[in-house]
């Protein structure tokens, strides 16, 4: 456990206090001024007899008091340097004790997450925009992609010459339409074991039978890419606008949709078009991951929105779907 208490502090030093050193020297100065003065009171002319003299006399007195006050001031220059270190690692404990305190209270938020706030403030306005560059849905009074159908149902037409038997109505048209939302959710997979939507997104989209067959489809190519691998949050692919979508879903291809391929990371473009080559398994899964794609896509633009078109953009399954498209050439 960590001190929280305050670090002490320790005393000023007084600069002009006497320490012992000096006081020792002091009386060393007095006790010889006095010896010198008895000598000189006891046998004066034994001592003066010239000039000569007279300086080695001064020299006698002066230079012993000149040594022992520069001993005393270098004692207390000492003292003085060992006081300001003290001080000084003083102050750093405290400094660091501040700092460890700030750590544990989380007072400082760190980097990362100030990264990932602004990344994801950045993916909110660029959604935004792409809202404005393409149609509008205008057949919802409220657009809410949890009330409408991911996939426009296609519309059965039963011929006068067809007998028609009171068999009951099948389980599929008794069952509610999947809505965008969980489309797109169970497309992205479930992100974790606790991710409880997740979940129950995917286990409605396996329900479905046109929409199961691109699940499957998507989770055999996830696995094989994996293998090289290659994980979609791993990809960061470019932006594309939702128009380009649409041309896609109304069949255009080549360069005319080349915005789609927005993925640019070589080494899964490397791997993936080698393990095209060299794995007929994988060759297989692939185009049929891709035509399930295209068929299942052509379905969910009739009734998706642009910022709908935007967020499927964004899942695991839309991502190997512009990999594996750019590495068949789908965009050349």
């Amino acid at each position: 456990m960590i001190d929280r208490s305050k670090p002490k502090q320790a005393p000023a030093p007084d600069a002009n206090a006497l320490g012992v050193s000096e006081m020792v020297a002091l009386a060393l100065a007095v006790v010889w001024v006095i010896a010198i003065a008895v000598q000189l009171i006891l046998s004066p002319g034994a001592v003066l007899t010239g000039p000569l003299s007279f300086l080695m006399l001064l020299l006698v007195v002066f230079m012993p008091l000149a040594l022992i006050w520069g001993i005393v001031s270098t004692a207390r220059t000492i003292r003085a340097l060992r006081d300001e270190a003290q001080h000084l690692q003083v102050a750093v404990d405290a400094m660091r004790h501040a700092y460890v305190l700030g750590q544990q209270g989380g007072s400082q938020p760190s980097v990362e997450k100030k990264l990932d706030e602004i990344a994801a403030a950045q993916r909110k306005t660029e959604t935004a925009l792409a809202m404005f560059t393409s149609r509008r849905d205008t057949a919802l009074t409220v657009p809410s992609a949890d009330r409408k159908a991911a996939l426009a149902l296609p519309v059965k037409r039963v011929s006068d010459a067809e007998p028609s038997f009171a068999l009951g109505t099948p389980a599929d048209d008794l069952r509610a339409p999947l809505s965008v939302g969980d489309f797109v959710r169970a497309l992205h997979f479930p992100e974790n074991p606790e991710d409880k939507a997740g979940f129950r997104a995917l286990r409605l989209a396996l329900e479905d039978r046109q929409t199961s067959r691109l699940i499957r489809a998507a989770q055999d190519v996830l696995t094989l890419l994996s293998q090289e691998g290659i994980y979609m949050d791993d990809l960061k692919p470019e932006r594309c606008r939702p128009e380009v979508w649409r041309r896609f879903a109304s069949g255009e291809r080549g360069r005319e949709i080349a915005g789609l391929g927005g993925i640019r990371d070589r080494s899964s473009l490397a791997l993936s078009a080698s393990r095209m080559r060299e794995d007929p398994v994988f060759r297989d899964a692939a185009h049929h991951f891709l035509r399930s794609f295209d068929k299942t896509f052509a379905e969910f633009e009739k009734n998706a929105t642009d910022a709908e078109l935007a967020d499927l953009a964004e899942t695991r399954t839309a991502r190997a779907f512009m990999l594996l498209g750019r590495v068949t050439g789908t965009f050349d």
